[in-house]
Order: structure tokens, then sequence, then C-alpha cells
């Protein structure tokens, strides 16, 4: 019996050992900086933070990969979350949002936020500069919403 839990656990490290070679594709796109998020809205500087804190690791093209990213199965379940992000929210193409796509992601970014589904509690495990305050996310949704106004706003005069 001891042989056999021996050769599973050495097999298993094994297995281990040899996922390290196949990581995902971590690279970003090439992005155009004209397009992104904080660029073309000029948040103030404390939204400013809090988006590049809790927001832009995974929704943007500018990910910061911490060191157990290049761990492996972890790394397929990281780019999965970010792969993702971006899908849903992407703030390195902001510019190329129509008004009715933009107006509706920050409708869901508000949604999101006030029900602390964002930023996910996985992501804020780890990342403890990215766990919002009660104030930050009132100030993070009442800009989202000021945002939404001013989109609103811009698209009735066009």
């Amino acid at each position: 019996m001891e042989s056999l839990t021996s050769k599973i656990i050495a097999g298993l490290i094994l297995v281990f050992i040899i996922l390290q070679f196949f990581g995902p594709d971590t690279s970003s796109p090439a992005a155009d900086p004209s397009k992104d998020f904080i660029l073309n809205t000029q948040p103030p500087e404390q939204v400013t933070s809090i988006l590049k804190s809790a927001c832009y690791d995974c929704h943007s093209y500018q990910t910061n990969y911490p060191w157990y990213s290049n761990i492996e199965p972890v790394s397929w379940w990281l780019q999965d979350h970010i792969e993702h992000g971006r899908d849903e929210f992407n703030m390195s193409l902001w510019s190329d949002y129509s008004s009715n796509r933009a107006d509706h992601k920050l409708e869901e970014a508000i949604e999101l936020v006030e029900e602390e589904e964002m930023p996910l509690p996985s992501y804020t495990w780890v990342h403890g500069d990215a766990r919002l305050t009660p104030e930050q996310r009132d100030l993070l949704t009442e800009w989202f919403s000021s945002l939404r106004t001013k989109i609103s706003d811009n698209s009735e005069e066009n």
C-alpha cells in the first residue's frame, strides 16, 4: 500500500513539473494608448487610483502579472479570468465603444461594484489594494453615473 501511495505522489509531482512547461500566452495585444478609458474620460485622481488598482489588471491590456502567474495550473485559471474580464469590458479599447455600448458597460459596472461582485473576491484575496471600502465603491459608482450622464448628453447633441 505504501508503495502505491509513493508511486501516486511521484506521478503527481511529475505531472506538476511537466505542466510548468505549458503555460498560457500572457502577452497583451498592442494597444493604441489614445483609446484608453482613463485618458478619454479624465477621472479625478482618486478614481484613477481605484481603477488602476482594482480594475485594470483584468479589464485592460495593462495587466501586471504577479509571481504566481508563472505556476501551472494557476496561470491557466488566472488567464481565463483576465480574458473574460477583457471580453466583458476592455478599458484599453474604450474609445472603440459606441455611446450605447459605453453606457451599457458603465451601467453594468455600477451594478457589479454596488453589489460587491467586482472586483472579484478571488482577486482581492491576493491583491489587498483592490479591496474597495464602501466610500470607494460610492465614489466609483457616482463617477460612473456622472459619466453615463455625460455620454447621454453628448449622444443627444449628435
